[in-house]
């Protein structure tokens, strides 16, 4: 059976030379005579490993020694909870930025657990923009400012970031997509699930001096610092999402880093957007100056047009393009890993529909 076109949310495509040289190593690793799914997450194979998996992340991503690395279970979904519990401390209120579904269910975990103030809120917009920096209402000595930096069902990211000393992005799915300043953030979290590798694993990147603000009431597996004192080897760690992780950014390297990746994805939004944009019979909900380059969102005319889409899309080989429960619609997930040879699939097929039922 030949591959289809994967537009799925997450877990979502993966490079198919990562595929293929995974297939390869899947029941021997590197003369180990073992699978790296076999291997003691103690030995030194793994811990090459897990070594180049972070050494790529610095790179890439620019990252400093004055941050941990971090290869954590639990997804994204788990630092919703952690982050009150390691760094807003007793008496203190943490700013939220509800941008969408992703950002609610941070502020929902926070709330459970302390003072949690609601910055600025699109909920009555239906979540179509951003905010803007003056819209920000930050309480003056909040612990931490937390945004989600790119709403997977709402199609929408922030073009910039707020200045904060202080700031922590869940980057779930736009990590590595687009270059970014790293020293503009105290933390930055995201599964892997979807442009990074395998569902199970999640990337923390957070600065030192962060780490050590934990509360000793903070149970010791979900304190930061735990797991930054053993390089993410406290326990057995996720190792086939690791290493996964680590072939999926040897990928991204050769194709010029994020720079490069981000060129091939402007390029894929861009013809994307642009069949959106030149007729009436789609519509973008979401503002313009907003709109994601990794999650794009549009309606059809009817709502039993789109469910037909849906399923002439399945039957044409596209998976993955019925829009999020929540919101309806149609939406294609254009991470990483979806090439350029898919959206000119993608779009052939919108223009061959639109002409058919247009």
């Amino acid at each position: 059976m030949a591959r289809v076109y994967n537009f799925n949310a997450g877990p979502a495509a993966l490079p198919l030379p990562v595929l293929e040289k995974a297939q390869a190593e899947m029941t021997e690793f590197a003369g180990s005579g073992m699978s790296v799914m076999e291997l003691s997450h103690r030995s030194k194979d793994f811990q090459g490993i897990i070594d180049g998996a972070e050494a790529n992340v610095r790179k890439l991503m620019g990252v400093s020694d004055d941050y941990a690395v971090l290869f954590l279970q639990g997804g994204a979904s788990l630092q919703f909870a952690t982050i009150p519990m390691n760094f807003r401390r007793e008496g203190k209120t943490a700013d939220y930025v509800d941008s969408g579904s992703w950002a609610s269910k941070a502020i929902k975990e926070a709330k459970l657990s302390g003072a949690t103030n609601v910055a600025w809120s699109g909920k009555e917009e239906n979540y179509i923009r951003m905010p803007k920096a003056s819209e920000l209402k930050l309480t003056p000595d909040a612990e931490y400012l937390h945004i989600c930096s790119n709403e997977t069902i709402g199609g929408i990211r922030w073009p910039s970031f707020p200045e904060n000393e202080t700031l922590i992005a869940d980057m779930s799915s736009e990590i590595m997509s687009r270059v970014v300043d790293m020293n503009q953030f105290a933390m930055v979290y995201a599964g892997a699930q979807k442009n990074l590798g395998p569902s199970g694993l999640a990337l923390v990147i957070i600065r030192r001096d962060l780490i050590e603000r934990t509360p000793e009431t903070t149970p010791i597996f979900f304190r930061y610092k735990t797991h930054a004192d053993e390089g993410s080897l406290y326990n057995t760690p996720n190792t086939w999402g690791i290493y996964i992780l680590k072939l999926v950014t040897d990928w991204v390297d050769s194709l010029g880093g994020i720079a490069g990746i981000q060129k091939i994805n402007e390029k894929k939004a861009d013809t994307l957007y642009g069949v959106i944009d030149g007729s009436d019979f789609w519509r973008c909900p979401v503002a313009k100056e907003d709109r994601s380059i990794m999650n794009v969102v549009w309606r059809l005319p009817s709502e039993e047009l789109e469910e037909q889409f849906v399923n002439e899309s399945k039957k044409a080989g596209m998976i993955g393009l019925k829009g999020h429960r929540s919101v309806g619609g149609c939406r294609a997930s254009i991470y990483n890993a979806v090439g350029q040879d898919a959206i000119d699939a993608l779009v052939a097929f919108m223009k061959a529909f639109e002409a058919k039922n247009g």
